[in-house]
């Protein structure tokens, strides 16, 4: 009986470090906008976060997230932050903020007709923000930084719109969504998932996380056993707080350990459609 319990835990912690972590999953997730244009109706957002790119671990789902994003033919690719990571024992921030060129020479072997764009998240502003945005601004990925940008397909539009890391203390939502017209539809990029308490007060229509990274090692039954400042309220999946959509997606790398326990890498493959109520 030891053998047999002792042979089943080995098992589980071999799958959470070698298997698990290594092989994303596409989550297909329909959203409906009250004020989505209906020219877009169908138009699809593949959504990916927390990279923290190492060439050891985290390398390894993001090659494999390349050809599967591909395979989607999204209209629009966006980044929720996390490019790299920092140390545990603090120290280096610069040399930590450098992982972020490797990573975004593979982020745009990703193709989207409307784009690649992305925000920063802590672990990015607290390494080196300006290496960061340097590096995937030179592999033509866009950085809103407390700005919004629009999105124009068949003859519509929408307003993409990213926030500065909330963590930081650097967001500033009313600036962002200052260059968009009053009453035309939003898609929010925002780090921490639980901002979303603030933006519901705002005209927002979707936002869209990370940073949780869904809690990385879930047991069965139980909360997971580490989550992150502002993302303990929406750890993952979908949500909606008033009228703002949130959804918050689940990570492809890891930080701290390089394992991920019931809570596999994430894809996430959104189609918007206009709300027929």
């Amino acid at each position: 009986m030891r053998g047999a319990v002792a042979a089943g835990v080995a098992a589980i912690a071999a799958d959470s470090v070698f298997i698990e972590p290594n092989h994303p999953r596409i989550v297909r997730q329909e959203i409906a906008l009250r004020r989505w244009p209906k020219p877009l109706d169908g138009f699809t957002i593949a959504l990916l976060s927390d990279f923290h790119y190492d060439s050891h671990f985290s390398a390894h789902p993001l090659h494999a997230a390349i050809a599967m994003v591909n395979g989607l033919n999204p209209d629009l690719i966006v980044l929720t932050g996390d490019f790299v990571s920092m140390r545990l024992l603090g120290g280096h921030e610069q040399e930590s903020a450098r992982a972020a060129e490797p990573c975004a020479a593979l982020l745009r072997q990703m193709h989207a007709r409307c784009g690649l764009w992305a925000v920063l998240g802590n672990h990015d502003v607290f390494t080196d923000p300006d290496i960061v945005t340097e590096a995937l601004r030179a592999h033509g990925i866009g950085v809103l930084v407390n700005e919004s940008a629009p999105i124009e397909s068949k003859g519509a539009h929408f307003w993409l719109g990213g926030v500065n890391d909330v963590l930081s203390g650097d967001s500033d939502l009313q600036a962002t969504l200052h260059q968009r017209p009053a009453g035309e539809p939003v898609v929010l990029m925002a780090h921490e998932p639980d901002f979303a308490d603030y933006v519901a007060r705002y005209d927002v229509d979707l936002q869209l996380s990370g940073h949780s990274h869904g809690g990385q090692v879930r047991l069965p039954f139980v909360r997971p056993l580490y989550l992150p400042e502002l993302a303990r309220k929406y750890v993952r999946g979908l949500h909606r707080i008033g009228g703002l959509t949130l959804y918050t997606n689940t990570g492809l790398g890891t930080v701290g350990l390089p394992v991920r326990l019931n809570c596999p890498p994430e894809i996430t493959f959104l189609t918007v459609r206009p709300a027929t109520v």
